[in-house]
C-alpha cells in the first residue's frame, strides 16, 4: 500500500481530482462535475482553493471551471490560450503557462508536460482553438511527486517525464477511445516509473470502454500498485 503522510487524492469521477497536500495546499484538476455522471453528488469542495489545473480545454475537463473559480478563488493554471479564455468569463486569477514550464504556489511545483490529444475549446455555437492539451506533474513537499496525464495518448517520451520528475503516483486514463486503452496504459506506467497507479477517465460515457480489471491484467507480473477508488473515495 502507498504511503502518503497527510497526503490526500480523492477522485471525483472522469478525470476530476482533488488533491490536499500535507501542509494543507487544496488543488483541484479538470473540474467536471456537475454533468459529470460519476461526480458524487454529496461532495462538498472546501471554500477555498488554492490551485485549480485545467489539462485541456474539452468540456468533460473545464466545463466548471469558471462557476468554481468564481466561487473558491483559486488561481487558474494551464495552457495560455484557455487559462485567457477563463480569464474572459471574469475569472481574474489566472496563470497562463506553456509547456515544460513550471510555477510555484505555496508547498506545490507544477510543472506543465506534454499530453497527446486535442484542445478546442467549444464558446457557444464556436470551435475556439484551446492551446495545447498538457499533463501535470506536481512535485510536494514531503509527499510523493504526483503525476496527472490528463488526455493523452502512449508516447515514448513519457519516459523522459520519469527521467525529469521521477512522479511516484500517477492517473493515468485507461478508458479507450479518446485516450489509450488500459494496454497503453499499462505501458505508460512503465515508462513513467510509476509505483502507484490511480486509473481516471474510464466508465462515464459508453464509448469509454476499458477498465482497471483489463488494466490490472495488463500489468500483471509488474509491481505497480493499481488503487481503484469509488468517486468520492479518498485515498490517503
Amino acid at each position: 500500500m502507498a504511503h502518503w503522510k497527510n497526503l490526500s487524492i480523492t477522485w471525483l469521477g472522469h478525470a476530476a481530482v482533488h488533491i490536499t497536500t500535507p501542509k494543507g495546499t487544496e488543488i483541484l484538476i479538470d473540474p467536471f462535475l456537475e454533468h459529470n455522471p460519476k461526480f458524487p453528488k454529496n461532495y462538498k469542495l472546501p471554500d477555498r482553493l488554492d490551485l485549480m489545473l485545467l489539462t485541456h480545454a474539452h468540456m468533460d475537463h473545464i466545463a466548471d471551471a469558471v462557476p468554481v473559480a468564481k466561487k473558491h478563488h483559486p488561481q487558474v493554471v494551464g495552457i495560455y490560450e484557455l487559462v485567457s479564455w477563463v480569464g474572459s468569463k471574469g475569472v481574474e486569477n489566472i496563470v497562463g503557462m506553456n509547456l515544460g514550464g513550471s510555477f510555484q504556489r505555496k508547498d506545490v511545483t507544477v510543472t506543465m508536460v506534454e499530453a497527446h490529444h486535442s484542445s478546442g475549446l467549444q464558446d457557444g455555437d464556436k470551435v475556439l482553438y484551446g492551446g495545447e492539451p498538457a499533463g501535470f506533474v506536481l512535485t510536494i513537499e514531503n509527499a510523493p511527486v504526483l503525476y496527472h496525464a490528463g488526455d493523452t495518448s502512449l508516447f515514448s517520451d513519457m519516459r523522459l517525464i520519469k527521467e525529469l520528475y521521477a512522479p511516484e503516483v500517477g492517473m493515468i486514463p485507461i478508458g479507450d477511445h479518446y485516450t489509450m486503452g488500459p494496454k497503453a496504459a499499462a505501458v505508460a506506467a512503465g515508462y513513467l516509473g510509476l509505483k502507484t497507479v490511480i486509473p481516471i477517465h474510464y466508465g462515464t460515457f459508453p464509448q469509454l470502454t476499458g477498465t482497471p480489471a483489463e488494466f490490472k491484467e495488463h500489468l500483471k507480473g509488474k509491481s505497480i500498485e493499481v488503487l481503484v477508488p469509488q468517486p468520492g473515495e479518498t485515498l490517503r
